[in-house]
């Protein structure tokens, strides 16, 4: 811990890291055949407005507001590495003007995941500093006015209780306290779906 793109993910606990590292293979394949630059980007937990429907955050404020429970699993001990989606604007901009190129001290022998032979690179984009679950779910409590009704569930197979980003790789500082997103969320939340106070 932290999570560096130098570690190596080749196996991963479930179907949708799986998922993840597919692509990247699939990318680095592509970008050795084609002589293509390809830039990977990890990103670590993202929320905030226009966010998807089915992540957690989303969920747990449509149940917080219709006062239907909300289900927390490993007892709400586990701590993701929350990303705002300003930051990881800011990060995929940084990253704009560093096209990958070929690491000419790449071995077999010491593979670095992160760089190759071909012109391929991944970088992680994270908070860097990872939150309790229950922090999430407090700050959504108070940017809401609500309490939550919570159901405590046992951890989810190929669950993990940690994410935390190494973003020291290309001078990223992620600087949008979960106070401040989870603000700004709730209050594009309640524009959107048109809900009064």
């Amino acid at each position: 811990m932290p999570y560096s793109i130098h570690d190596n993910v080749d196996h991963p606990v479930n179907i949708y890291a799986a998922t993840k590292k597919s692509n990247e293979l699939i990318a680095h394949s592509y970008s050795h055949l084609y002589n293509s630059p390809t830039t990977g980007l990890r990103f670590f937990t993202v929320y905030g407005p226009w966010g998807r429907p089915d992540m957690a955050y989303f969920l747990f404020t449509k149940s917080i507001l219709d006062e239907k429970p909300i289900m927390v699993f490993n007892n709400g001990i586990m701590e993701r590495d929350f990303t705002y989606i300003d930051d990881i604007v800011k990060g995929i901009m940084m990253v704009l003007d560093r096209p990958a190129k070929a690491n000419e001290h790449w071995s077999g022998k010491v593979p670095d995941p992160a760089s190759s032979v071909a012109a391929y690179k991944l970088y992680n984009i994270g908070n860097n500093k990872p939150i309790k679950l229950m922090k999430l779910i407090n700050q959504l409590e108070i940017s809401l006015g609500k309490k939550a009704i919570i159901d405590f569930q046992p951890m989810q197979p190929g669950d993990i209780y940690k994410t935390w980003a190494d973003v020291n790789d290309f001078g990223y500082k992620p600087n949008t306290s979960i106070e401040k997103g989870i603000s700004e969320f709730v209050e594009w939340y309640k524009k959107f779906y048109k809900i009064s106070n």
